[in-house]
C-alpha cells in the first residue's frame, strides 16, 4: 500500500521526529510512505480564526497534492479533523453562497481517505500490536479533535496496551480539554493556562513518567506547563512510542 504522510505545520516546524517515527513505524509494517514536498498548511489556523475564504486556496492545494494517493496519514487529530469535518463544510458554504460546486468537488476525494495515524493502524491495516517496545509508565490524554471530532475512541489505548514493557495508567479527567485550542491559548491565555495546569496535575497524580497524546500541539502546551510546574514528566507523541523497539528504542 502506498500512502502519503501529511506531517502538518506544527510537526514540520517543531517536531520532525514525530514524522520520522511515522515513517519508521509504517515502513516496518510494510507500507510504502511518500512525503509530498509540495504540502503546506491545511488551512485550519485560518478557518478557526474566522478567515474561511482565505483557507479555501490551502484546502484546494491540499486536494491537489494528496489526491492521487490511496490514503493520507497524519499524526494529528486536529488536522485530520480539519480535512474530514471542515472541508465538506467549506464546500457546502461555497455552494450556499452561490459560488458553485467546484470547491466541494475538488475537496470531496481526499476527505474519506484522510486518516489520523491510530485510525489508519487499527481500521485500515487491522493491527493493534505493531511490535513496539517502550519500558515506561505512560498515561494517555485524548485530545479534543481526536476524541470528539474523529471519534478515535479506544484505538490509541488499544495500541498502547499492546506495546511490550509499557504500563498504561488511567488519566483522571481524561476527556477534559487541555486548554490549548490553537488561538484560544493566545486569546484566552489565563483560562488556557489554568486548564493546562489542571490537566498536568491530573497526569502527575498517576505517577506516570510520560504523558502521551496523538497531537503535538496539545503536547506543546502541556509540555510547557510541565516545565513551569517542574513535574519531571515528559510529553511524548504516540507515534514515537509505537515506533520504538528494543533494537532502536525511543529516547
Amino acid at each position: 500500500m502506498r500512502v502519503a504522510l501529511f506531517l502538518t505545520c506544527v510537526n514540520d516546524t517543531l517536531y520532525p521526529d514525530t514524522g520520522r517515527a511515522v515513517v519508521k513505524l509504517l515502513t516496518r509494517l510494510g507500507v510504502e510512505v511518500d512525503f509530498p514536498m509540495a504540502q503546506t498548511c491545511c488551512g485550519q489556523a485560518h478557518y478557526n480564526t474566522g478567515y474561511r475564504h482565505e483557507a479555501e486556496p490551502l484546502a484546494q492545494h491540499f486536494a491537489e497534492v494528496f489526491g492521487d494517493y490511496e490514503a493520507i496519514v497524519t499524526p494529528s487529530g486536529s488536522c485530520g479533523a480539519m480535512v474530514r469535518e471542515l472541508y465538506p463544510r467549506m464546500g457546502e458554504r461555497a455552494r450556499a453562497e452561490g459560488r458553485g460546486d467546484m470547491l466541494a468537488a475538488t475537496l470531496a476525494p481526499v476527505v474519506p481517505k484522510t486518516y489520523e495515524l491510530t485510525e489508519f493502524l487499527v481500521d485500515v491495516l487491522g493491527v493493534t500490536d505493531v511490535g513496539a517496545y517502550y519500558p515506561h509508565t505512560v498515561t494517555y490524554h485524548p485530545t479534543c479533535h481526536g476524541l470528539r471530532g474523529l471519534g478515535l475512541g479506544e484505538r490509541p489505548t488499544r495500541l498502547l496496551r499492546a506495546v511490550k514493557g509499557l504500563e498504561l495508567v488511567e488519566l483522571p479527567g481524561a476527556e477534559e480539554c487541555c486548554g490549548f485550542g490553537g488561538t484560544f491559548a493566545l486569546k484566552n491565555a489565563d483560562v488556557s493556562a489554568a486548564m493546562g495546569a489542571d490537566k498536568v496535575r491530573n497526569a502527575e497524580s498517576t505517577g506516570a513518567e510520560v504523558l502521551c497524546a496523538a497531537d503535538n500541539s496539545c503536547l506543546m502546551h502541556l509540555g510547557g506547563t510541565m516545565t513551569r510546574l517542574r513535574t519531571g514528566m515528559r510529553p511524548v507523541h504516540i507515534a514515537e512510542i509505537l515506533a520504538s523497539t528494543k533494537e532502536e528504542p525511543a529516547v
